[in-house]
């Protein structure tokens, strides 16, 4: 855990000194530091931003190099989870930093006051609780816990960092047992585990019905418990259940049998290659097994279906897919009624033990957890009254905070609270009573509350005009998985015309999943297999159309990307005045594996952006994409003149001030036509290399197809000697390369793969 948090401190720039043990018998006095930087560069999920951040991380040993402290402004420990081995370390490393600096122990459940009891008070003034949910490159969430002693500049120095520098949200905890996330979410996974073993239900029907499905990560439940270790949440479990011996739900963390003859045989999951699954076989004969809760016998993953869940699969909106859950009297309605009603019960009696706050508990677990409602917005779209009244004909004890809360005449938890255009929210105060009015989070935009309480300038069902006020206005992506589509590419032209006619800049921003994971695939089959030639032309250049208008632009363009920004999401980045990106930004020209060369101008920008034809083919080929926004600089998809913001809650607000910055010196260009292109030698050289590693055995025949169509266009065409050409030159040949690919069973044959089982098909 320690070199995965150095290592997020390294992406964000910061130099930092990773010291460990001294291993026994082992002539590397810094053997453990350096395996603990190479394990997190090599495992998966990678916790480096790129290669290059490596760098910035000097390992040492604690018995060498522990007088390093001295230079350090923040001290974060992360030791075993010990509490003599902690104060052990901390009484050596009080005795060396520098006074002033900020120390901080990673403890997932010790109390604080334990470990810094006996300590000097500038010492325990300094000493907080930093809780980075692992891994924590990738979970947004940090409990930040105070000391009896610690002073509020130092809290709010480290709530700052990590929220602007480590793209962090912070919750604020009180120090109790698991603090809020883990206190909540060891509720929800040992209720999960009791229901399991009360109802019998399989695996995998569990994980069927505790991921998306409710709105939680695909990992679900057992398949979780794999990715963290069943160690480590065994682990878990049993410091609660010693740590909180009042806890209401206490016994409810004793270890279950069958986690135990787990641990027996060292079935800790994905580290020891099972648990409650695992993979048998291997290449295309690799199969997933689940473990048989009653034999403890693996046997191959069965698809479960429920008549509930089969009813509600075309519900989009998660609220009322939830009601319509928990009103079916099947197994998945039983099971996940009881999860919820137990959930948001235990959720209302830990006001006030773990937090003042309702906001808090909401926030750690959409943060830590993946859930995409905490436990009380969770209430709110189940129906607060609706429900407590059939908890109370099932003999529940409602939480008095809530009795009290209804009985005021208050409906919900959360309640808009918009005025003048400007949004707010409340919330029940269920500690102090009454609602109160949710503090604005100063550089933080959703532009969902925005449209709530302005409106729309414009909509259709794939994209909406947002006014994100001071002359700035956005262009919305919402289609489902924000799929380029007509409706898109048309309000991406009516929006540059909007901006013409009252705002200074134009920002392209979405609260999705994903910025955009290209066009509308299915639309292009369909056309192709219905031989609408014409159409499928028109829309493509159309499409091209839009992303040279943006990028041609009379007002600044700003996007702000995010997470997937794929094939034709890609392009319309690559079109933009400005990109400001999120930390976490996976970018690519995807196309080719479904047969296809990016058509909306993708293959001309990267050519302009390189430099080098045979460069752009590599990366559009081989569908290249981004680990990072940082791995997407190097790559070339995005310019060093591009942002990059770490914490993806502050995108679209980073995003409006770039454009308004680009304002007072903005002076549209015009269209390239002096593109260098080398024509046939630059074709032969590519078409070369394609036969080279096509005999090698590492593309397929079909693959040489379409790289010799990529060649082509990113050659100019088969032109003599090296020319110059124009952009609309070469966005004719993408497009005239696309629709000839089209046309090719094969490429209809990968595209119908892709969208059947959601991977590429080698043919």
């Amino acid at each position: 855990m320690g070199a995965r948090i150095a290592a997020h401190f390294a992406n964000a720039g910061f130099p930092v000194d990773l010291l460990d043990i001294v291993l026994p018998d082992q002539p590397k006095r810094n053997l453990a530091a350096l395996t603990g930087i190479e394990s997190a560069a090599k495992q998966r999920p990678v916790a480096f931003f790129t290669d290059a951040a490596k760098a910035l991380i000097a390992p040492g040993n604690f018995e060498d190099d522990l007088g390093r402290v001295g230079r350090c402004e923040w001290i974060v420990e992360a030791v075993a989870e010990n509490l003599e081995i902690k104060r052990s370390l901390w009484r050596r490393v009080a005795a060396l930093r520098a006074p002033g600096s900020i120390v901080s122990t990673n403890t997932s459940g010790i109390p604080l006051a334990r470990i810094s009891e006996g300590f000097d008070s500038e010492f325990r003034q300094h000493f907080l609780g930093t809780h980075f949910f692992n891994p924590p490159r990738y979970l947004h969430l940090a409990e930040v816990i105070a000391g009896a002693e610690t002073r509020a500049e130092v809290l709010d120095w480290v709530a700052a960092f990590c929220d602007l520098h480590l793209g962090k949200g912070v919750v604020p905890c009180k120090d109790t047992p698991n603090f809020i996330g883990n206190r909540i979410g060891c509720f929800f996974g040992a209720k999960v585990g009791l229901l399991t073993e009360e109802g019998d239900y399989t695996v995998e029907e569990v994980d069927a019905l505790t991921g998306p499905l409710i709105g939680l990560p695909k990992s679900a439940s057992f398949r979780l418990i794999d990715i963290i270790g069943l160690d480590v949440w065994v682990h878990v479990l049993r410091n609660l259940y010693e740590a909180a011996p009042l806890d209401p739900a206490r016994e409810l963390y004793r270890v279950p049998e069958i986690m135990q003859q787990m641990m027996q045989r060292d079935w800790l999951g994905e580290k020891r290659g099972q648990g409650f699954y695992k993979r048998v076989g291997k290449g295309a004969d690799k199969q997933i097994w689940a473990l048989d809760r009653k034999t403890l016998e693996y046997r191959l993953v069965q698809k479960m279906k429920f008549p509930a869940v089969e009813a509600v699969r075309g519900i989009e909106d998660l609220g009322q897919r939830l009601r319509a859950l928990v009103a079916s009297d099947d197994r998945a309605g039983q099971f996940l009624w009881k999860l919820f009603r137990d959930f948001v019960i235990y959720a209302a009696r830990m006001v006030p033990e773990i937090s003042d706050r309702i906001v808090e508990i909401d926030r750690a677990m959409r943060w830590g957890y993946g859930f995409k409602l905490g436990p009380f917005e969770l209430w709110d779209a189940l129906g607060v009254p609706e429900t407590v009244e059939r908890m109370g004909r099932e003999g529940c004890a409602i939480p008095e905070n809530v009795a009290r809360m209804l009985a005021s005449g208050a409906q919900s938890f959360y309640a808009a609270a918009d005025s003048e255009g400007e949004p707010a929210t409340r919330y029940f105060h269920l500690h102090g009573g009454g609602y109160a009015e949710l503090e604005k989070r100063p550089g933080v935009t959703v532009l969902g509350e925005i449209k709530r309480a302005r409106g729309v300038v414009k909509t259709n069902p794939g994209a909406s005009l947002v006014d994100l006020g001071d002359g700035v206005l956005c262009l919305e992506f919402h289609s489902k998985m924000n799929a380029l589509g007509e409706d898109m590419i048309q309000m991406m032209a009516g929006a540059l015309d909007e901006v013409d006619r009252g705002f200074e800049a134009l920002v392209v921003a979405n609260d999705g999943e994903n910025f955009s994971v290209g066009a509308n695939l299915m639309m292009v089959l369909l056309a192709s297999q219905e031989g609408e030639w014409d159409e499928l032309d028109t829309a493509i250049r159309r499409f091209q159309a839009a992303c040279m208008a943006m990028k041609y632009a009379s007002r600044p363009v700003v996007a702000a990307a995010f997470n997937m920004a794929l094939g034709g999401g890609c392009e319309v980045l690559l079109h933009a005045g400005r990109v400001q990106a999120s930390a976490e930004t996976y970018m690519g020209l995807v196309e080719t594996g479904v047969g296809l060369i990016p058509a909306g101008g993708g293959c001309k920008e990267m050519l302009l952006r390189l430099g080098n034809a045979k460069r752009a083919f590599d990366l559009i080929g081989f569908g290249k994409v981004s680990e990072s926004a940082a791995h997407a600089r190097e790559l070339g998809f995005l310019r060093p003149s591009d942002g990059l913001t770490m914490n993806r809650e502050r995108l679209a607000a980073d995003a409006k001030a770039a454009a308004l910055g680009m304002v007072p010196g903005w002076s549209p260009m015009l269209p390239r036509q002096d593109i260098p292109v080398e024509g046939e030698a630059g074709y032969a050289t590519l078409k070369m290399g394609m036969k080279i590693a096509a005999e090698g055995g590492y593309i397929t025949e079909y693959d040489c197809v379409v790289g010799e169509k990529l060649a082509y266009v990113l050659s100019g065409g088969r032109l003599t000697g090296t020319q110059k050409v124009s952009e609309q030159y070469l966005l004719d040949l993408e497009r005239e390369a696309f629709l000839s690919l089209c046309g090719n069973v094969k490429t209809r044959e990968r595209m119908q793969y892709m969208l059947k089982n959601g991977k590429a098909l080698r043919n």
